[in-house]
């Protein structure tokens, strides 16, 4: 079973986003003011991939526990302080439920982030059918064959169904899901400062998909040379970007390196020595020019720290990339939105807020947005 593209999300009470279910495409484009929430949508898919490693709960307990990242404005009497996040994989509709331990019934440790709820559901036919339901501690599985079962061993408050469970080939449809997430990448502002990973050889190892850190990026350009044996499409976004200017890559057996050569200087620039602007422009390229693009690849904020002139080589290659993955891109450049619709036909989806809430304009309760059919 390959994976399955993002067909839609679904996000509750968490942070400025208190009801939020929308349908996603090939190249999904978010554009609003600072504050509004936009970079909140980017963190919650984070968060939920964090459920397939099995480290949602700790993730949210870093980021200072459920009542630092719950909903925090007014509720109904009868809703939970809970947070709830889905995502729909092709026909499989993946949810998971967050909230604070009972301290009278729950194992679990002082306002410790519990994992309420999880439910995976196969979304074909007329009715969903469920193919795994987790509240609390229990877990019930459906089988490949259609076998209803009760998983043996307890899952503790922290843990995930999701990622705790692992049987192939009697639940597959887990393993899809489970993967699936795993697979996506988050490229959020990467780090040029003189001690950044993108300014160190990387190792000499075959690197198809760029880290989040991008650690690893003089591996990856080293794939596509060595191993694609194609870096024309690398190449071109250079030149577009910085014309007269090349790269140059290099494995020598013990690590994988890259510097720029520009017409102005008649040497190359190693990594080390490049501009904050190039080589984050560089590092993009490194994550979306990949030998093997993941899934889903999403993008918080590209434009930071390129030269307005970058923005519309980005572009075009941000339109390149949506031919081989999903792409979510959140932004405030209304430059970059715009050669957005011009290399890639896809129309920004502005963000705003209302009374406290972020809001999507144009999205309907059914997840569509208005004009679409």
């Amino acid at each position: 079973m390959g994976l399955p593209p993002v067909s839609a999300i679904g996000i509750e009470n968490y942070r400025s986003v208190r009801s939020l279910f929308m349908r996603v495409g090939a190249l999904n484009v978010f554009i609003g003011k600072n504050g509004t929430g936009k970079t909140n949508l980017y963190k919650s898919l984070e968060l939920l991939q964090q459920a397939a490693l099995g480290r949602i709960t700790r993730a949210v307990s870093e980021d200072g526990g459920v009542e630092s990242v719950m909903w925090a404005g007014g509720r109904k009497v009868h809703d939970k302080a809970q947070i709830r996040l889905r995502a729909d994989l092709g026909d499989l509709s993946y949810k998971i439920t967050l909230g604070l331990p009972n301290p009278i019934s729950d194992p679990a440790l002082p306002l410790e982030t519990m994992v309420k709820e999880e439910e995976l559901n196969l979304l074909t036919g007329r009715r969903p059918v469920c193919l795994m339901q987790r509240k609390g501690p229990s877990v019930f599985l459906r089988t490949a064959d259609g076998e209803r079962v009760t998983y043996d061993n307890e899952l503790l408050s922290s843990e995930t169904a999701l990622a705790h469970i692992r049987d192939g080939a009697r639940f597959p449809e887990l393993d899809v899901v489970r993967h699936t997430l795993s697979e996506w990448r988050f490229y959020h502002s990467f780090r040029t400062d003189k001690d950044s990973p993108l300014r160190r050889p990387s190792a000499n190892v075959t690197t198809p998909t760029l880290s989040s850190d991008g650690c690893d990026l003089a591996a990856v350009f080293a794939t596509l040379k060595e191993i694609r044996q194609d870096v024309h499409p690398l190449h071109e976004a250079v030149a577009d970007a910085f014309p007269g200017s090349r790269l140059q890559i290099e494995a020598n057996g013990q690590d994988c390196r890259f510097s720029l050569e520009t017409p102005e200087i008649h040497r190359p620039f190693p990594a080390r020595e490049l501009s904050d602007g190039t080589l984050q422009y560089l590092a993009l390229l490194g994550g979306l020019l990949s030998y093997r693009l993941p899934a889903f690849v999403a993008l918080n904020e590209p434009e930071t720290s390129l030269h307005p002139d970058l923005l519309e080589p980005l572009a075009k290659v941000i339109a390149q990339a949506a031919n081989r993955s999903q792409i979510w891109i959140v932004t405030h450049s209304e430059a970059l939105a715009e050669h957005l619709i011009d290399h890639a036909g896809a129309y920004p989806r502005r963000i705003y807020k209302d009374e406290g809430q972020t809001q999507i304009d144009g999205l309907k309760v059914t997840g569509e947005f208005i004009g679409e059919t």
